[in-house]
């Protein structure tokens, strides 16, 4: 039994990515053009970008494997799915930790933002081991 069916997965892995790709262009090109100072911060970020384009181009091409019934789609998306979750919850424990007391309402929009990327991970992993996705290919 799955827990998520794959097309679900191969479609919020495609489009999420897709849009992440689109507006992490979009802002980099935006920074690029707003002065010499956003300039000098981007480059020194060149190499942090550089990873989570790979990490979102990783998600893309996992989709689109796994809706065109591809077998290495599976540990891709895992890989993805696994990635990703450790980024999310890296990023809400360092801007808990960088926020003045209190915490509260930092802590809430963290768990609204982060709960549902998390569990839509667990759930796509576990799918993606179950015998179904096994079948793949």
């Amino acid at each position: 039994m799955e827990l998520l069916p794959l097309t679900l997965i191969g479609w919020v892995c495609t489009l999420g990515s897709a849009l992440a790709l689109a507006a992490g262009a979009f802002l980099i090109v935006s920074a690029h053009l707003s002065g010499e100072a956003v300039r000098r911060e981007l480059a020194r970020r060149v190499v942090e970008d550089a990873a989570l384009f790979g990490l979102w181009l990783l998600g893309l091409a996992g989709g689109i494997g796994l809706l065109a019934d591809r077998a290495w789609a599976r540990p891709v998306l895992e890989l993805f799915c696994a990635a990703l979750t450790a980024l999310v919850l890296i990023v809400s424990v360092r801007r808990l930790a960088a926020a003045p007391p209190p915490r509260a309402a930092l802590a809430m929009q963290s768990a609204f933002f982060a709960l549902p990327i998390v569990a839509f991970c667990v759930a796509a992993i576990a799918t993606l081991r179950s015998d179904a996705a096994r079948a793949l290919g």
